[in-house]
């Protein structure tokens, strides 16, 4: 089974990919994980994304597309998370023929519900590392040097676009542009939304409820 998970920033995406990953094997592919390795790597298409990135624009579709095909022309059979993409419509329509072109399809397309008060709360308190992009949270997780990354060591700090003006405006745009996105989904019978507050066992039991 192929999913979507998707949900406003400090939703909870990447904690309970994490679990997918460990308990199903299922692939996660990040598009922000693949515009840095790709940028990392030097590749035509990491090229091509910080030329956009680095002039503050967004990397157009075609771009992110590429990058997602040359993960899933490597998994096989393995089922997949895709997390930060699609994030409109036409971005959804442009997956689902990119897709179509190698038998695969999305079963569901899971939205990570919590109230805006509480992804406040989860995202001013969040760090990162700035070497290896380890997150921390300076009450649910915070490292055992404070400032100091667990896994390489690196500085810990609070990233610019988590203070709390920057964080309304990002969970307001967000609002915006992913309503025609589950309109998208309910209209193809896969959008499902999912209780993002509680345990992160809880959270899991309750996406895992609609994958079985």
């Amino acid at each position: 089974m192929n999913i979507i998970l998707f949900g406003a920033p400090g939703a909870g995406k990447g904690t309970q990919s994490a679990l997918l990953v460990e308990r199903r094997n299922m692939r996660h592919i990040s598009t922000g994980d693949l515009f840095r390795a790709h940028v990392k790597q030097g590749t035509r298409l990491g090229t091509e994304a910080k030329t956009y990135m680095d002039a503050g624009k967004l990397v157009p579709d075609e771009i992110v597309l590429g990058m997602v095909e040359d993960v899933l022309k490597e998994l096989g059979s393995q089922s997949f998370i895709l997390d930060g993409f699609p994030r409109t419509a036409p971005q959804a329509e442009a997956l689902e023929a990119m897709l179509k072109n190698y038998d695969l399809s999305i079963s569901k397309a899971l939205f990570l519900e919590v109230p805006t008060e509480r992804l406040m709360a989860r995202l001013t308190g969040r760090r990162v590392c700035s070497s290896c992009g380890a997150s921390y949270h300076i009450e649910a997780k915070p490292p055992q040097r404070a400032g100091i990354c667990d896994l390489c060591g690196g500085i810990v700090d609070q990233r610019p676009d988590d203070q709390e003006s920057v964080i309304r405006t990002r969970l307001e745009a967000y609002e915006k542009s992913t309503a025609p996105l589950k309109s998208y989904f309910t209209g193809k019978g896969q959008f499902v939304a999912v209780p993002g507050l509680g345990s992160t066992e809880d959270v899991y039991k309750q996406l895992v409820s609609h994958l079985d």
